[in-house]
C-alpha cells in the first residue's frame, strides 16, 4: 500500500493537485494508478512543470483513478528556495525506489555540459532507467530525458542542430501503435531543443517510430522490453503559452549578454501581426542591448498563439492511451520487480 503523505497528490477534475479530501477522477474499475513524476526541469518551471502534467492526465484520466507522486535528483543544481520547496513537496531517490509505482514520467532539464554523460545528474538519470525497466509496467521520457535514456541503453547519440527547433510542428502518425489510437494527422506538438534523435539510427536500435514531424523530425517513438518505453522529443504537455514564456526568457538571456545571437522567433506559433510587432522589438534590442529594455517586451496579454486548442488535443490522446495501458498491463500483472 503506498504511503499517503505529501509525495501523494490526488488529480482533481480541474486538474490540480489535490489534498486527500478532493475528489478524485472516476471511479476507476482497474484501481488506482500510482504514477511518479521526476521533475528535473529548472527552478523557474518547477511548479508550471507540475500543473502541466497533472492537468494532461486529468484530462487524459477518464474511468481511470490517478494519483500523482512528486520526485527529484539532488544532482541537479538548485538555488535554496528551490531546494526547500523540494524538501517539503518531493520524494528522493530512494522514496522512489520504495514507492511501489505502476508508471513514471522523466522530464529534461537545461544540459550544463557538451555530452550528456558528463552532466552531474547522468549517474542518478542512468540509474533511474534501470529501475524504470525493472519496476515500472511503463515509464514516459521527456525531451532531454528521453536523448539520455536512449544514449544509456543503446548508444543512440543525439546530435547538435545549427538552429534551434523551438516552435509549433505539424507531425503525422506513422505507426499502427495502440499509444496513437485516435490521434488524427496532421497535429501540432511544442518542441524545443538544441539537439534531435534520428529516425534511422533509433529503428536500427530497435526504437519504433510513432509520430514524426512533416519535415522529418522525430516526434514521439517507443520501445518495449521488460517495461514499456514511451519517448517525447517535443512537450505535449506545454500549454498554450508556455513557449511564450521560454521566448521572452531568452530574449532577456540575450538582452543580459548570455547568449550571442538574438532568439529567433518559435515557428508556426503567432499570427503574422503580431510576428511583425516581434520582429520590430528585435530590431530594436539588437541596436541597443540592455536588460532594461525586456520591460518593453510586448505583453502576453496582447498575443495569441495560433490553433491554441490543437496544441492540447493530441497530447490528451495520447496519455490517455498510455493510461490504458498501464490500468490493462497492471491488471494483467505484466510485470515484476
Amino acid at each position: 500500500m503506498l504511503n499517503q503523505d505529501l509525495q501523494g497528490h490526488p488529480i482533481s477534475g480541474d486538474g490540480q493537485l489535490g489534498d486527500a479530501g478532493r475528489r478524485t477522477l472516476g471511479a476507476s474499475d482497474t484501481g488506482c494508478l500510482e504514477i511518479g513524476l521526476v521533475n528535473n526541469m529548472p527552478d523557474a518551471a518547477l511548479r508550471p512543470t507540475e500543473r502541466q502534467f497533472s492537468r494532461l492526465l486529468a484530462a487524459a484520466a477518464g474511468r481511470h483513478t490517478v494519483r500523482l507522486h512528486f520526485y527529484s535528483l539532488d544532482s541537479i543544481r538548485r538555488g535554496d528556495e528551490a531546494r526547500a520547496y523540494l524538501r517539503t513537496t518531493y520524494g528522493d531517490l530512494a522514496e522512489l525506489r520504495s514507492a511501489g509505482l505502476d508508471a513514471l514520467i522523466v522530464t529534461g532539464c537545461e544540459p550544463c555540459a557538451p555530452h550528456l554523460s558528463d552532466e552531474p545528474y547522468w549517474q542518478d538519470l542512468a540509474g533511474i532507467v534501470d529501475w524504470a525497466e525493472d519496476n515500472t509496467t511503463t515509464t514516459l521520457w521527456s525531451c532531454l530525458a528521453a536523448h539520455a535514456a536512449v544514449l544509456h541503453m543503446d548508444g543512440v547519440e543525439r546530435h547538435r542542430l545549427a538552429d534551434k527547433r523551438f516552435g509549433v510542428l505539424d507531425c503525422d502518425v506513422v505507426s499502427d501503435s495502440p499509444l496513437v489510437a485516435g490521434i488524427r494527422s496532421p497535429f501540432r506538438v511544442s518542441h524545443s531543443r538544441w539537439n534531435e534523435l534520428r529516425a534511422d539510427e533509433l529503428t536500427a536500435a530497435g526504437y519504433r517510430i510513432l509520430t514524426r514531424s512533416t519535415a522529418g523530425d522525430v516526434d514521439m517513438f517507443a520501445r518495449e522490453r521488460k517495461s514499456l518505453f514511451l519517448f517525447f522529443q517535443g512537450h505535449p504537455e506545454y500549454t498554450a503559452y508556455s513557449l511564450m514564456g521560454e521566448y521572452r526568457r531568452d530574449v532577456g538571456r540575450y538582452l543580459r549578454g548570455e547568449m550571442a545571437r538574438y532568439p529567433a522567433t518559435p515557428l508556426g506559433y503567432f499570427d503574422s501581426k503580431t510576428e511583425q510587432r516581434l520582429a520590430a522589438f528585435g530590431e530594436k534590442a539588437a541596436g541597443a542591448r540592455d536588460p532594461a529594455l525586456l520591460e518593453e517586451f510586448p505583453g502576453s496579454g496582447m498575443l495569441r498563439p495560433r490553433s491554441v486548442r490543437r496544441l492540447t488535443t493530441s497530447g490528451v490522446a495520447v496519455i490517455r492511451n498510455w493510461l490504458s495501458s498501464i490500468a490493462t498491463r497492471k491488471g494483467e500483472g505484466a510485470w515484476a520487480s
